[in-house]
């Protein structure tokens, strides 16, 4: 690990635009990867200590890149992010002082004694700001290694804590947090990173348009049955894109009803369609893909079993394994799956 010297640098230029204007190439827009949710945080080398133990998110990486010699990046979802040792060299702290107060927060996060020193700070900071996990990174695979990120609002914990409050606040947390106090963390790194949020309805818009009009004669498709859910996922900020297409959940769960209740006897055969997914999916090297379109005389009953069956008995599962596709996490996936359940009760 760094030494503590090595670890006090110069603050962020005086000013935003000057940060960012001094980084000249485009970012690296890495490959998604099969990892868990928000993080990178360069490898832990062989100096540091032993990260905690902790479950890796389904979350890639989308953009990563060392700006001024701070390691940054964008996770698949949005999320902002900083190594531990661009967040040391942000505050100005040494990497080790990083890495103890993050062991003390796993340590004392489900503890009922009020905290006392640094992490009173900390816990009133990030309870505050909505942060209420019992880790202040979030690890991902990458390569077949494990990664760290900083959440944004953990950053900006950390650099007005070495600001303001640290038994010996340096002069480099004061200026970068005087510069991210004006600008935001997270629009810091989104303009250092040259990163655009994607247009959320792309994914859905393009596959509206290439399905318009598919439906073979006297059936229906349940893409254009389930858009209604696509779009109540787009609203509630989910990413709704190759990975996240519950018309295919809909379609696996509905196609083994259709069988196990021999459907169709009472409604007549299913029968296969063309299905294009646009060029940018990957799902597209396989086009035209073969799914089932249905009677429309069974529509009535589908749209039942939609509601009445898989809403509140199969959605939940569904959301909750995209949880980490939501910047809320587990808790805001709970919380759209329960918005369905109470939709299916006033229905």
């Amino acid at each position: 690990m760094p030494d503590e010297k090595k670890d006090v640098i110069e603050p962020i230029d005086a000013t935003f635009d000057e940060v960012v204007g001094a980084v000249a190439p485009k970012a690296h827009k890495a490959a998604p990867q099969d990892g868990n949710n928000f993080k990178y945080l360069g490898k832990v080398s062989a100096e540091s200590p032993a990260p905690p133990v902790q479950l890796r998110l389904d979350l890639g990486i989308q953009v990563e890149r060392e700006v001024n010699g701070i390691e940054m990046g964008v996770l698949q979802n949005g999320m902002p992010y900083l190594t531990q040792r661009g967040l040391a060299q942000m505050t100005g702290a040494a990497r080790a002082t990083i890495y103890e107060v993050t062991q003390e927060w796993e340590q004392t996060f489900g503890d009922p004694i009020p905290p006392r020193g640094r992490m009173a700070f900390f816990k009133d900071y990030l309870f505050k700001n909505g942060y209420d996990e019992p880790r202040m990174f979030i690890e991902i695979s990458k390569n077949g290694s494990p990664y760290y990120a900083y959440p944004d609002i953990v950053c900006m914990a950390f650099v007005e804590y070495f600001a303001f409050e640290a038994q010996r606040t340096n002069e480099t947390a004061v200026a970068n947090y005087r510069n991210l106090a004006r600008y935001g963390l997270q629009q810091f790194i989104y303009k250092a990173l040259d990163y655009a949020p994607e247009d959320k309805w792309r994914y859905f818009n393009d596959r509206v348009s290439l399905l318009k009009d598919s439906s073979p004669d006297g059936h229906f498709i349940l893409f254009s049955e389930t858009t209604g859910l696509a779009v109540d996922l787009i609203n509630a900020d989910l990413t709704v894109n190759d990975k996240t297409l519950p018309d295919i959940s809909v379609g696996l769960a509905w196609g083994k009803f259709w069988t196990e209740n021999s459907l169709e006897e009472r409604f007549g055969p299913r029968i296969k369609y063309e299905h294009n997914y646009p060029d940018y999916y990957p799902q597209s090297a396989s086009n035209p893909q073969q799914p089932w379109a249905y009677p429309d005389e069974a529509l009535p009953t589908f749209r039942r079993w939609f509601r009445h069956i898989y809403l509140p008995t199969k959605f939940p599962k569904y959301i909750l394994t995209k949880a980490n596709l939501l910047k809320g996490g587990k808790e805001e996936a709970e919380q759209i799956a329960a918005l369905f359940e109470q939709k299916r009760l006033e229905g």
